[in-house]
């Protein structure tokens, strides 16, 4: 099953629990700056756990690998679970909201976009690029910080500064930002 396939599927069942969603990560990178392979779909979620038990019950057993418990227990953790679709091996992370305040305005902040002629609520550049340094904070990863600096490059001229430089204090990511800044040659 292609990926367009799989990400139609798990939106419009997240759509039919009344789960509001955004697509986050690297396919959220790629629509924002440059592409690069992976082989599972971010998608941050803000449930109650009547939509979660609607959600995982809609999907059918012997095409996802979809456990209701620890979608119950990431929810009340607000941290992540996982949905497999058994066709493809795609794996899609669900990520539950937080509830800090940047996770609220980030969530607050997606826009209905086309990713691979599928309609979906995506996070905003500003977004993508913070959640990249952040990721890039914990894991020390370079690989994240090259993905916000694709997003920088290709959205020079469009990202709200302003709301970055919030955010980067406010999150203590500044390290980072310097470091992607250098890259970017910006």
């Amino acid at each position: 099953m292609s990926f367009q396939r799989v990400l139609q599927k798990i939106t419009t069942a997240l759509d039919q629990a009344g789960v509001a969603y955004m697509l986050t990560g690297s396919f959220a990178s790629a629509y924002h700056g440059s592409p690069r392979s992976t082989q599972d779909i971010d998608l941050v979620i803000a449930a109650t756990p009547a939509q979660l038990r609607t959600f995982v019950g809609s999907l059918p057993s012997e095409e996802y690998y979809a456990d209701l418990e620890p979608a119950l227990e990431a929810l009340k953790r607000e941290s992540t679970f996982n949905v497999i679709d058994l066709e493809s091996g795609w794996k899609i992370d669900l990520i539950i909201r937080k509830s800090r305040a940047f996770s609220q305005e980030e969530f607050g902040r997606r826009q209905k976009a086309h990713v691979q002629e599928v309609s979906l609520f995506v996070a905003s550049a500003e977004d993508v690029v913070l959640a990249k340094l952040e990721w890039a904070k914990l894991a020390h990863s370079q690989r994240q910080i090259e993905d916000a600096v694709g997003i920088m490059k290709i959205r020079r001229d469009s990202l709200d500064r302003l709301y970055l430089e919030k955010w980067i204090s406010q999150l203590e990511l500044t390290k980072e930002w310097n470091a992607a800044l250098r890259l970017a040659e910006l």
